[in-house]
């Protein structure tokens, strides 16, 4: 299915899921979409495996933590999510070495805490894992003793799709 992208969110240094500057990460690009969800592409790599050929479950909980905590800042920019609580559900193995997507969305959001659910999926749109997280609302200076907004969280000089499809 194809969605319209209606705008971008940054990358960051550092980051395992999407830091420009880590050797080790998915090279993960964060897409807000018409229908008010986050979508991602990313890259995972043998360095990411846990069989051969087979990528590590925590890999995948972390795009999908990182999905979903996202999610909120479509409609709330500048709000980050800590997570208080994840739930996965594997449901096929992921392979290495592929581009994959995942998409996520905000579905229950209160004043301190919100929750949201995401996919990943395979190349040909199979879902090969689901989660569902509960995120705390916290300013920057209360997760990070840094304040790495600066110098370290941008968004990415590159062609954008108008659309993405997932």
């Amino acid at each position: 299915m194809k969605y319209k992208v209606m705008g971008k969110q940054n990358n960051s240094v550092h980051c395992v899921v999407c830091g420009i500057q880590n050797p080790f990460c998915l090279n993960g690009r964060f897409y807000e979409l018409d229908t008010q969800e986050l979508a991602c592409t990313f890259q995972t790599r043998d360095w990411h495996q846990s069989y051969p050929g087979r990528t590590h479950g925590g890999i995948t909980a972390a795009v999908l933590d990182e999905l979903i905590g996202r999610a909120i800042c479509i409609n709330e920019p500048g709000v980050w999510g800590v997570t208080v609580e994840l739930s996965v559900k594997y449901k096929k193995q992921i392979p290495t070495e592929a581009d994959l997507k995942a998409i996520a969305r905000v579905t229950k959001n209160n004043r301190k805490l919100f929750e949201g659910t995401g996919q990943l999926l395979l190349s040909d749109g199979t879902v090969a894992a689901e989660a569902w997280g509960k995120y705390m609302k916290m300013p920057l200076e209360s997760i990070s003793a840094v304040d790495f907004t600066s110098d370290q969280w941008y968004l990415l000089e590159e062609d954008d799709p108008e659309e993405i499809e997932i």
